[in-house]
């Protein structure tokens, strides 16, 4: 996908218990303590405690997550994406 045609990706976090964030393509997994997201920016797993996902619109790429947000780390690895369900099954 070209730079031009990716979703812009944003994110607020506030007082580390809601965040919103933007240009996501895929939920690819979620717990209470991880929720790993697929977006215009690669790979973005977001970790904590008591997470619920309280918006999800993959037509306008918007999520919004609640709880306890401890971390977020972004992976620029597309292989991940299909991995996913390969780590469960090792």
């Amino acid at each position: 996908m070209s730079e031009q045609n990716q979703k812009k990706h944003n994110l607020i976090l506030e007082n580390r218990k809601n965040l919103s964030l933007g240009g996501i393509d895929d939920v690819l997994g979620f717990n209470d303590e991880m929720v790993t997201l697929s977006g215009s920016c690669g790979i973005l797993i977001v970790r904590g405690e008591n997470l619920h996902i309280s918006k999800l619109s993959l037509e306008t790429g918007e999520v919004s997550l609640d709880g306890k947000i401890d971390g977020l780390i972004y992976s620029e690895d597309k292989k991940e994406k299909s991995g996913v369900f390969s780590r469960l099954f090792k």
